[in-house]
């Protein structure tokens, strides 16, 4: 593990995985909301045993570096956090100057990365997409909801042996979940507010999106942050509109939320793997935008 300090000041926590021999590339993992990097382990050795050296923060308000509280972003601390991201990328992509680098991104994760996409452009030589949606379409949803927002996502697995069902249909994953004290929050008021901002504002017109980065979308069908792939759709359609040209767009059937946690996981790993192999190779060339669109 290492450190650096964010442009406000604030201490950012990296945990780092590498493989036995030199590196073939690097991969960055942006973790969700209410959960920290190390819950990464396994998707990180997975990809060290391929050859990959791997990066994980825990991005401010989560994990080590929770410096205000779960879920405290701080002032102006979404685009801080995206921000954080960034310079992570540069702090590794310096490490490893002559090595592509792919931003594996997980719900909340996912939402920054599609900032990060947008903002820093040339960080980053492929985007993957995990557990993602359309965000502004989402936070409508769930303001409409009410205020216990977990509940609402939990609706569809009723009856429910947990209040986290609807993260995996692995029950230890979920029970494994619910024990981690630094799992199970949301962010606070000032963080959903900023969200729901950068959602209406910037990631619900990805249109200069950068038309030549690899993006991989992957979700489950059951996954509740996507009224049954409409909005995960609509995001896809937003990057097909945009012109981005190497676009794979994955469903996987029956699977919730966590799909690195899911009862298919090899699966998943073995998929993105693939795809990440790819982006290393260059063996993109040719490929149009919805082009990968699949079931598994």
């Amino acid at each position: 593990m290492f450190t650096f300090t964010s442009r406000d000041g604030l201490t950012v926590h990296v945990h780092e995985w590498v493989p036995d021999g030199p590196p073939l590339g690097i991969v960055q993992i942006a973790h969700g909301m209410g959960e920290h990097a190390a819950r990464w382990e396994p998707l990180a050795r997975a990809l060290n045993a391929r050859g990959y050296a791997v990066y994980a923060d825990d991005h401010r308000g989560h994990g080590r570096t929770a410096h205000a509280g779960p879920g405290v972003l701080g002032e102006d601390g979404w685009n801080l956090l995206v921000d954080d991201l960034a310079a992570l990328s540069r702090i590794i992509g310096g490490r490893h100057p002559e090595l592509p680098l792919v931003l594996v991104g997980h719900s909340l994760g996912s939402f920054t990365a599609q900032q990060y996409l947008l903002e820093h452009p040339g960080l980053a030589d492929g985007v993957a997409l995990c557990g993602t949606t359309a965000v502004d379409l989402l936070l409508a949803d769930l303001a409409q909801a009410g205020p216990d927002v977990m509940a609402s996502l939990n609706a569809p697995f009723q009856p429910a042996r947990t209040g986290a069902d609807w993260l995996s249909r692995d029950r230890d994953q979920v029970d494994a979940y619910l024990a981690d004290p630094w799992c199970g929050f949301s962010l606070d008021e000032e963080g959903m507010g900023a969200l729901a901002t950068a959602a209406a504002t910037r990631l619900a017109d990805p249109s200069d999106a950068p038309g030549d980065l690899p993006l991989y979308v992957f979700v489950g069908d059951r996954d509740p942050l996507n009224k049954g792939l409409e909005y995960s759709d609509r995001l896809v359609e937003r990057y097909r509109a945009a012109g981005v040209a190497h676009l794979e767009y994955r469903i996987y059937d029956g699977a919730r939320h966590e799909l690195f946690n899911e009862t298919n996981r090899d699966e998943v790993v073995a998929d993105l793997v693939a795809w990440i192999d790819r982006v290393r190779a260059g063996g993109f060339d040719g490929d149009r935008a919805g082009a990968h669109r699949s079931r598994a």
